[in-house]
């Protein structure tokens, strides 16, 4: 971005996202907005972005995804703290509902960005909950942001195709089945295979369904692969995008592909993530109105996640 050059990259913060956890000590802790933000603060980003507020998201919007009962058991369980919201991996707590809400709150805060032309490109932190289903959560994760902006993107701005690229370790199943017949979605997702990782799923052969069968794509790495592997797969990804070019692009970019995360075993580095935002950039301006959503998702070494993110975050300033 050229010297006084008004920033164009929308960054969407605050207390009400940094809430969403698990408690201190838990993987998915309440830490991490923090970490990336003094990351950023550190590498003189936010001097450079428009820095947006949260909000939380409405019952219509949540419902645009979701199911009213499982909207209705988190509100339940959230005032009591007691409970799962899924088979066991994702506790409930006081206070769960209203920062899942604005989790999705956020992300729909960075699409209205983008789709007025506030703001060319926008990073969410705390955000990218890909495991949740339209019926339940999943993998700590309780409202799938990522799905509803879909939804919101198809039904309130009338797009006809939107792509989701994640190169998360775990796969992103919560939005795969959720849209596996949708030819309006273009999935294209890298990740560790799940015959070792949770969630199990993301097979190659797993491309799509009905009217959406090859608009999906799933590419399983195994466990110990690098930069290397992953900078052959993203060329895979990239022709994926230009034979079905988007007119929106959802960037999810959790950082636990990174060497050293406790959950997973890729070893990328901070260059992988990099080196995707910059070329979706590049697709997402010649395709897209330069229109590219990008969110953290995973990342359970807190070094990685503000090392990766801020490099994403970098990229799209980088931008203009």
């Amino acid at each position: 971005m050229g010297s006084g050059a008004p920033s164009r990259t929308a960054l969407v913060h605050g207390e009400a996202i940094a809430r969403y956890g698990f408690g201190e000590g838990h993987p998915f802790g309440p830490d991490r907005h923090e970490a990336f933000m003094r990351e950023a603060e550190s590498e003189g980003l936010l001097e450079l972005v428009i820095s947006l507020d949260p909000r939380p998201a409405t019952q219509e919007e949540l419902e645009s995804f979701h199911t009213p009962a499982f909207i209705s058991l988190v509100r339940e369980r959230s005032a009591t703290g007691q409970g799962y919201l899924d088979a066991g991996d994702t506790p409930a707590w006081k206070g769960v509902f209203e920062a899942a809400s604005s989790v999705v709150g956020a992300t729909l805060v960075a699409t209205e960005a983008l789709m007025t032309g506030a703001a060319r490109r926008a990073f969410v932190p705390i955000a990218g909950l890909h495991h949740a289903s339209r019926s339940h959560a999943a993998g700590f994760c309780v409202f799938n942001d990522c799905g509803v902006v879909v939804e919101i993107l198809k039904r309130r701005y009338g797009l006809k195709r939107v792509a989701y690229v994640d190169i998360d370790v775990h796969h992103g199943d919560g939005v795969y089945y959720s849209f596996e017949d949708d030819p309006s979605l273009v999935f294209a997702d890298i990740h560790e295979d799940g015959r070792f990782l949770y969630p199990g799923t993301g097979a190659a052969t797993e491309a799509g369904g009905g009217p959406g069968r090859g608009l999906k794509l799933n590419i399983p790495l195994m466990p110990g692969a690098g930069d290397d592997e992953f900078f052959e797969a993203w060329q895979r990804v990239e022709a994926h995008l230009e034979e079905s070019p988007p007119e929106f692009i959802i960037f999810q970019c959790g950082a636990d592909s990174l060497e050293g995360d406790p959950l997973a075993h890729l070893r990328l580095t901070e260059e992988a993530h990099a080196h995707a935002a910059r070329r979706l950039v590049d697709i997402a301006d010649r395709h897209a109105r330069g229109r590219i959503l990008g969110v953290g998702g995973g990342g359970y070494n807190r070094h990685n996640l503000a090392r990766a993110w801020t490099r994403v975050l970098r990229e799209f300033v980088e931008a203009g």
